[in-house]
């Protein structure tokens, strides 16, 4: 039985993802190496240039390993906010590789970037529908958009 290119590839993609963590996949592990060997000036284009991709996908793209890594900038961006963590995986950039400060417009970008990668077309939520640790996964996404997007307190007053 012959599979399309789309099956073969999210066959892959069932392979190459070991836990819920935004660099726990062979696409964002990849990722990170090239950040390491990458300078300040390239890590924040490496990062600007695969949240924009995503962020501004078409309806007809999948995103296929985008997603993936631009989850993995998202969690970067947003270790670098207040009430951010460190990356948690030893797969993300080491600590001897430490992370430019990311301008701002980033910070938004990686917003737009998580909304987008949670619905279709992206082959994200299809793949973590069917696997068992699917609320662990929906909810580092969440607690990632949380971090960089927190919400306002209401006030009553502007002071």
């Amino acid at each position: 039985m012959r599979r399309s290119p789309l099956e073969k590839l999210e066959a892959s993609k069932a392979m190459s993802t070991w836990d819920v963590e935004p660099f726990d996949n062979d696409d964002a592990a990849d990722f990170a190496i090239e950040l390491e060997n990458a300078s300040a000036e390239a890590c924040i284009e490496l990062v600007g240039s695969v949240l924009e991709r995503v962020a501004k996908a078409t309806d007809e793209d999948p995103l296929f390993s985008d997603a993936q890594r631009a989850v993995a900038a998202a969690a970067l961006i947003a270790a670098q906010c207040p009430g951010g963590v460190g990356v948690p995986s030893t797969y993300g950039p080491g600590p001897t590789t430490p992370m430019p400060q990311f301008p701002p417009y980033l910070h938004d970008l990686a917003v737009e970037t998580l909304d987008r990668v949670i619905k279709a077309p992206s082959w994200l939520p299809e793949y973590w529908k069917e696997v068992s640790q699917a609320p662990a996964w929906r909810r580092s996404i969440s607690d990632l958009r949380r971090i960089l997007d927190p919400p306002q307190r209401e006030s009553l007053f502007d002071l």
